[in-house]
């Protein structure tokens, strides 16, 4: 008698992307590959700081204020390329990041001055990205699922965007070693390209229904200023902070840190590669942690570890097994923090607003990256040493932590009244 009111139930734990299971193969697809050229391209800015000073003259602290300066751009575009895709779909603004893309690594390529290059990589591809990753990606991945299975297809997603790194570090330094840094960043603009039109496999025909029906409702400026009132969404932005300052300080400087520490040119490119494959399990199964436990009690967890492997990474000796050991234990936990802060977001406020809500924290998130990518270069030079900034990046994680633990995340989307 048990076992047949828990078939449906069962069932719907498959998880539902518009209830088909090809159309929900079709979206993670195109999502991970959206992610892949994107996040992939942006995972290999750290392998060509020091040859891109050496062909073109530019400062290392140049270079690193150009990568800081895409993060920041890259933030505040968020919100609003996040709310165009609540508004009329993640299609068109997939298509015209994938042009910001395109021309942004096309003038890195040319770039024989700072300006160009900061103009390049620092505001057209910020502008890209913003349009090609969780903001506008992941979220609408989590509009198509259930809300039992929206973590874990989160998780997903971005671990299917996490290929791109696996697949791009190696393709990068392959063509910047052999043909030089112009050539690598053509290569990229191309790969950018071709995702242009992937993201109208996104646009599926949703279940409204799932949602709360106030969501429909809800105006943008009235959901933003229930965000805003709303301690909960203060302390998971702050956190988010340390995500980006830890994740950007990593992935622009770490190539430059072992050629310091005496290792092998190829050491920081097997580093992020690495690091892109153990992401692809972390992203799923911190996914899957969320849908199971309370996610602002793992993301606690994770900022935790993430500051204890940062440190115990810092004071080892170098070697390939400790560089092997640090790549996959930041991969493991380096973009969990994506699916369980959208879920966290999505749980407390509801769907409708997603992507402008989860675009105003990420905005946090990118301005720690920017503060992780130049302060990065900026203590190198007055020191000539990164050990400042790495024991900075530990004592984040464990900052991060402690605010995850205050967070209040009860649903409150039925409080909210149409404005």
């Amino acid at each position: 008698m048990r076992g047949k009111p828990d078939m449906p139930n069962a069932g719907s734990r498959i998880g539902r992307l518009h209830l088909l299971l090809p159309v929900g193969i079709v979206a993670l697809g195109a999502a991970s590959l959206i992610g892949s050229a994107g996040m992939g391209a942006r995972q290999t800015f750290g392998l060509f700081v020091e040859p891109l000073s050496i062909t073109t003259g530019i400062s290392i602290t140049t270079i690193a204020l150009a990568i800081a300066i895409h993060n920041l751009v890259w933030g505040i575009a968020q919100p609003f390329t996040g709310a165009a895709a609540d508004r009329y779909g993640p299609g068109l603004v997939v298509a015209a990041g994938a042009g910001f893309l395109f021309v942004g690594l096309g003038l890195a390529a040319i770039a024989t001055s700072s300006a160009v290059l900061i103009l390049g990589i620092g505001v057209f591809f910020g502008i890209g990205i913003s349009c090609t990753s969780f903001g506008v990606v992941t979220t609408a991945i989590g509009k198509l699922a259930l809300p039992e299975n929206r973590s874990s297809a989160m998780g997903l997603a971005s671990a299917g965007g996490s290929l791109g790194q696996v697949m791009l570090v190696p393709v990068a330094q392959n063509v910047l070693y052999g043909w030089g840094p112009a050539a690598a960043f053509f290569a990229l603009a191309l790969i950018a390209l071709l995702v242009a039109p992937l993201g109208y496999f996104l646009v599926a025909k949703q279940d409204r229904g799932t949602a709360p029906t106030i969501e429909s409702g809800i105006t943008t400026r009235a959901a933003v200023t229930q965000a805003l009132g709303h301690d909960g969404f203060w302390l998971l932005t702050f956190g988010f902070f340390t995500c980006g300052f830890q994740l950007a300080f990593v992935v622009t400087h770490l190539p430059t840190y072992l050629n310091l520490c005496g290792m092998a040119p190829s050491a920081g490119a097997l580093a992020l590669a690495l690091i892109g494959l153990f992401n692809m399990a972390g992203s799923w199964g911190c996914g899957w942690l969320g849908g199971r436990y309370r996610q602002r009690t793992v993301l606690a967890v994770l900022y935790a570890l993430r500051g204890a492997v940062i440190i115990a990474f810092f004071l080892a000796p170098k070697s390939q097994a400790s560089i092997i050991a640090f790549s996959a234990a930041m991969g493991l936990m380096w973009l969990g923090t994506v699916p369980l802060t959208t879920g966290i977001v999505a749980r407390v406020f509801g769907v409708r607003h997603l992507g402008t809500l989860f675009g105003i924290c990420f905005l946090s998130h990118q301005i720690g990256s920017f503060a992780g990518s130049w302060l990065g270069g900026v203590v190198l030079q007055a020191t000539g040493s990164y050990g400042p900034i790495w024991i900075a990046t530990a004592a984040a994680g464990f900052f991060a932590a402690a605010l995850h633990l205050g967070i209040r995340d009860e649903p409150v989307a039925a409080t909210l009244q149409p404005a």
